[in-house]
């Protein structure tokens, strides 16, 4: 290659490369500021978490994020020995244990960050091949969580599956030994719509973080996400069947149950499932200045969305984040990284929440995160709050042309044919974060699949797998936008939220980017444009013989 276009080559590229790492990321003399926080809690949300963490590191910003449950995590910054804490619920008061459930004091404001699925993944085999399109009632799931199905040869989950029986294997339940904001999730779940299987075999109503195991039965427990998905996953796990957020098996590579919801179809987490349930939860803003209500999730219209497309069992998660003026950890480079921290999660990572198992926030949620980030500058007047609006996060939920609808719960596919009640089951595979549909939004993949996926499970689809489209166009899910791309999606959005304008912002929102952005932009223009003009003029200069 020539020598000297390689070098205006590969200046053009480092220039290209600097002008992109502007986008989006706080400038040189901001990065100054930040110091090094800490987190614990949730291991429900701790993929995204730790991905969002690696992705601003580059910027200056240092987190350390340590799962071990959300109780601990309250734990944590009630006793001040962390900055911020993850918990898919709220401090609960008095635990149950009588034990007080508090922040003990500590000033504290709830920030949603991430929404997604409680999902129930599971290792059952025919043969030596592993069945990846499980269909399962709530009813069944809430008997098989208490102990009142113990084989995978009952006639309940013969009849969850249209008729198709699962040779005699006995079924062990996977429950978390930690204290679990997924197991809250859960049981509370259970508590709200299967009360009489729950609540006898709990001994009381409500939710629970620590999920009880009664002497004799094959329930075996595992503290975090990770070890309950690797215990399912594991040489000796045939049988095995436990609930850990979606983005475990989807990282797995493992299936998940198919959970039957109000409108008469099975269903999987996806991300564009959890957005539909989503539309009817209920966000508590009674009170903005109770801390301890506000923003909490109200989750029993979640349960019970009709729409055959909503997943009944999600919910958010939520950063406790301190907001006293002389909170003992804090210091102003601490709040300005745990500010663009949360910034940069609430917008740029919410495009990544689908890819990774996750479903992003819908805006009413991005906004309330947006105010109670502001906290942190109401504390100290010198952490940089400037210049952020929450109309320039680029999320696959909004949607700028209407500012009524969730853009991906409008454009959310509606479930295969195969997986209503009495039809089916489809011949799929789950586990993988795309649709099970007929209309072309992952039908041609997934309608094309049925051979193959009879395969993996040992057994005979045939038609029962026909979730039409075998012969559509491949679909794809732009991580940007959320456009379908390749299909047509179906669907209409539920209406009753307020959504933003989605418009890709080029720079940073801070002051000063805009024209780092421009000089840079300048630079490269030479580069391109002025250079190649002088680069041609030197070598007509030259004699033949130098070139090469």
């Amino acid at each position: 290659m020539n020598r000297p276009f390689s070098v205006l080559a590969r200046c053009a590229a480092a220039l290209v490369l600097a002008v992109a790492g502007v986008a989006g990321m706080p400038s040189a003399a901001q990065a100054a500021t930040y110091a090094q926080i800490e987190g614990t809690g949730s291991t429900w949300s701790e993929i995204i978490v730790q991905q969002w963490i690696a992705d601003v590191d580059a910027s200056g910003m240092k987190v350390v994020y340590t799962g071990g449950g959300s109780t601990k995590g309250r734990k944590d910054f009630s006793q001040d020995t962390n900055d911020f804490a993850i918990s898919e619920i709220p401090y609960q008061g008095t635990d149950e244990q009588g034990n007080a459930d508090t922040s003990n004091g500590r000033d504290f404001a709830y920030l949603p960050i991430v929404a997604g699925g409680t999902a129930f993944t599971y290792q059952l085999k025919i043969g030596n091949e592993l069945v990846r399109n499980l269909r399962l009632s709530g009813e069944t799931i809430a008997k098989i969580f208490t102990n009142q199905i113990t084989n995978w040869n009952d006639p309940a989950i013969t009849k969850d599956n249209n008729g198709r029986a699962f040779p005699s294997v006995p079924i062990t339940p996977v429950v978390r030994a930690d204290g679990s904001g997924t197991t809250a999730q859960f049981t509370s779940w259970m508590d709200k719509e299967h009360p009489s299987i729950w609540r006898p075999y709990f001994g009381k109503a409500g939710l629970t973080s620590y999920y009880p195991k009664k002497s004799g039965s094959r329930t075996v427990s595992q503290a975090g996400s990770d070890q309950v998905m690797n215990a399912i996953a594991s040489s000796t796990g045939n049988g095995f069947i436990g609930y850990v957020e979606y983005s475990y098996p989807v990282d797995k590579n493992f299936p998940v149950v198919k959970v039957l919801n109000q409108g008469g179809y099975y269903v999987e987490p996806t991300q564009f499932n959890v957005a539909v349930a989503l539309t009817r939860a209920r966000i508590n803003t009674s009170n903005p200045n109770d801390p301890s209500t506000y923003l909490t999730q109200i989750l029993d219209d979640v349960y019970r969305n009709p729409d055959p497309r909503a997943y009944p069992i999600s919910s958010y998660s939520y950063m406790i984040i301190p907001t006293a003026a002389d909170d003992p950890r804090m210091t102003t480079a601490k709040r300005q990284t745990l500010a663009d921290f949360m910034y940069y999660s609430l917008c740029a990572g919410q495009t990544k929440a689908g890819p990774y198992g996750y479903s992003p926030l819908p805006l009413n949620l991005v906004q309330a995160g947006f105010e109670q980030i502001a906290k942190l500058g109401e504390a100290d007047k010198d952490v940089d709050l400037s210049n952020r609006d929450v109309r320039s996060c680029n999320n696959p939920t909004f949607d700028g042309k209407n500012l009524s609808n969730n853009k991906l719960a409008q454009i959310a596919p509606q479930p295969a044919s195969c997986d209503k009640v009495g039809a089916g089951p489809c011949g799929t595979a789950t586990g993988t974060g795309e649709p099970s549909t007929d209309d072309g939004a992952g039908a041609g993949s997934a309608g094309g699949a049925g051979g193959a996926a009879g395969g993996e499970t040992g057994v005979d689809v045939g038609g029962a797998g026909g979730g039409g489209g075998a012969g559509a166009a491949p679909t794809s899910i732009d991580p940007v936008t959320g456009e379908v791309v390749g299909g047509a999606a179906g669907g209409v959005a539920e209406a009753g939220a307020v959504y933003a304008d989605p418009s890709t912002i080029l720079v940073s929102d801070r002051a000063g980017d805009t024209r780092a952005f421009a000089w840079l932009s300048g630079l490269l223009l030479v580069v391109l444009v002025v250079l190649p003009g002088l680069y041609v003029a030197v070598l007509r200069r030259r004699p033949t013989g130098a070139r090469s």
